[in-house]
């Protein structure tokens, strides 16, 4: 006996049952791309506030393989993300000085800078009036020439 060559078999049979009661021409599974019926379309751009909200989402409990299916990223991505973030919270608890305290730090140093410029001048003025109540001249300024 002689083989032939068969025929490719097509992927679209609509007399399969699994196909008819799926409605659509690749099985009971959702076309590539299409969203559930009912959800919000995913973001193209995952902002930080985005982020921020699925980590805690994991933080909370819910499964990292539901959160990656849901929102089709990888599940090495979001452990990065939750990673990242607790990294942040750590550092967060290691600094001492908050942005409001840095930036009283800097106006505080400002503002000592200043009161020492004063001093000074006060000294140098005590010290003018001193001579000129011993009748003495007031230091020339300048060159002697």
């Amino acid at each position: 006996m002689s083989k032939t060559p068969s025929k490719p078999r097509s992927t679209s049979n609509p007399s399969s049952p699994a196909r008819a009661s799926a409605g659509s021409s690749e099985g009971g599974r959702r076309p590539t791309g299409g969203e559930p019926a009912g959800s919000a379309p995913l973001p193209r751009r995952w902002s930080s506030r985005l982020k921020m909200e699925l980590v805690l989402r994991l933080l909370r409990g819910e499964s990292l393989d539901a959160l990656s299916r849901e929102t089709k990223q990888t599940a090495s991505r979001i452990s990065q993300w939750r990673d990242d973030f607790l990294a942040g919270g750590e550092q967060a608890m290691k600094a001492q000085a908050g942005p409001d305290q840095s930036t009283h730090e800097a106006e505080r140093r400002s503002l000592q800078a200043k009161i020492g410029e004063i001093t000074m001048d006060n000294e140098l003025l005590y010290q003018r009036c001193a001579k000129l109540e011993a009748g003495l001249p007031p230091a020339r300024r300048g060159s002697k020439r």
